[in-house]
């Protein structure tokens, strides 16, 4: 897009799919774990997809598992051990894993084991080691792992990373994200979800939800992080600090002397933005991370100043049938494992630098 125009024609086609050219048939995907998120978010999703679609449903309880099928009409209902075992492995193409962090590595084995392509949660896993024998596991079986980074789907992002490359903004000097909400406002929150686990989260809202403006600055930027300062606190006591952070603010420096300032918090009041500053202009995304959320995106260069509300899509459907379209064409996607693995070299970055108060620098 041409800077003279994109004032005027940003929103103009943004839902466009740049990625599709067309695709034959249609990936049967497993539901590999089935909290909240891949009930209420992931599975409406892909019910809308035009690439994929739900045919088995996998978890800890039986009862779980064919109930959840019954909702997304789909025959094949496993428990974790069958789904080990190998039962049913006819009945999907693909895994999507959505159970906790540290468990992310037994599923993606078995799936690469059974020769099924697997798509991911963020971050990858608890820890950078078992992140990496994911990947390894995958790259032996000859699978394709894409992690899911549903903001590298979302058209939004996707034209700001557009604009971004046709130098809008110049040359890029400064960037910031920032992903936070009070998760104790609510009186029915749960004091022992995993995501407090040390050993199932391996980290707290810099893990969680910290990652949301990491990954998406290197999308944008199309850059990877050279080196990490941080800090990481809970004054909360019902966060088990430092591994569980309850606030997380974290610096990121890029090739050029580009330097990107984040912030992750379970206890601030909320904000979702993104903010990309260069030497001639600047593009700021409202309400940037939030599951399928209106997006308003402000541009500013030569003293012009236009602002676009109400910029929304299921970034979720998005990035299942990027997935699948992936699949289906014999593409790689380009959130694949070993971009997953820079995410997770950066996180367990960021806590050494906060445990020690010095930089570290990333291979």
């Amino acid at each position: 897009m041409e800077t003279a125009t994109a004032f005027d024609r940003f929103r103009d086609g943004y839902e466009e799919r740049d990625w599709d050219d067309g695709a034959d048939g249609t990936v049967r995907i497993a539901l590999v774990g089935l909290g909240w998120f891949a009930r209420d978010e992931a599975l409406p999703a892909i019910a809308d997809c035009d690439y994929a679609d739900v045919t088995a449903t996998i978890s800890g309880s039986a009862e779980k598992a064919r109930t959840v099928a019954d909702e997304a009409g789909a025959d094949t209902a496993l428990t974790y051990e069958r789904f080990h075992d190998g039962e049913g492995s006819d009945a999907y193409d693909a895994v999507y894993v959505a159970t906790p962090n540290a468990r992310h590595l037994e599923y993606v084995e078995t799936a690469a084991e059974l020769g099924k392509d697997v798509i991911c949660e963020k971050p990858m896993e608890a820890t950078v080691e078992r992140a990496e024998a994911m990947v390894d596991a995958c790259e032996a079986a000859g699978v394709t792992l894409m992690v899911a980074y549903r903001m590298q789907a979302d058209p939004v992002m996707r034209r700001v990373r557009e604009l971004v490359a046709d130098g809008f903004v110049g040359d890029v000097a400064q960037a910031g994200g920032t992903f936070a909400f009070p998760m104790f406002a609510n009186e029915d929150a749960d004091p022992d979800q995993w995501r407090l686990d040390p050993d199932l989260a391996g980290g707290g809202s810099l893990y969680d939800i910290g990652v949301y403006p990491l990954n998406t600055l290197r999308f944008v930027l199309d850059a990877d992080p050279t080196s990490v300062q941080g800090s990481l606190t809970s004054p909360d006591e019902r966060f088990d600090g430092p591994v569980i952070d309850e606030h997380a603010a974290f610096l990121l420096e890029f090739d050029g002397g580009v330097q990107a300032l984040c912030r992750s918090s379970y206890g601030s009041h909320g904000e979702s933005s993104l903010r990309i500053d260069g030497n001639e202009g600047a593009i700021t995304v409202e309400n940037a991370f939030s599951p399928r959320g209106e997006r308003t995106v402000v541009l500013e260069r030569d003293g012009r100043r236009s602002r676009h509300e109400g910029l929304g899509s299921n970034e979720l459907t998005e990035q299942f049938d990027y997935f699948a379209y992936c699949r289906l064409t014999g593409r790689t996607p380009t959130a694949d494992g070993e971009h997953g693995l820079v995410d997770m070299q950066a996180l367990d970055g960021i806590q050494t630098a906060a445990a020690g108060g010095r930089r570290v620098d990333l291979d």
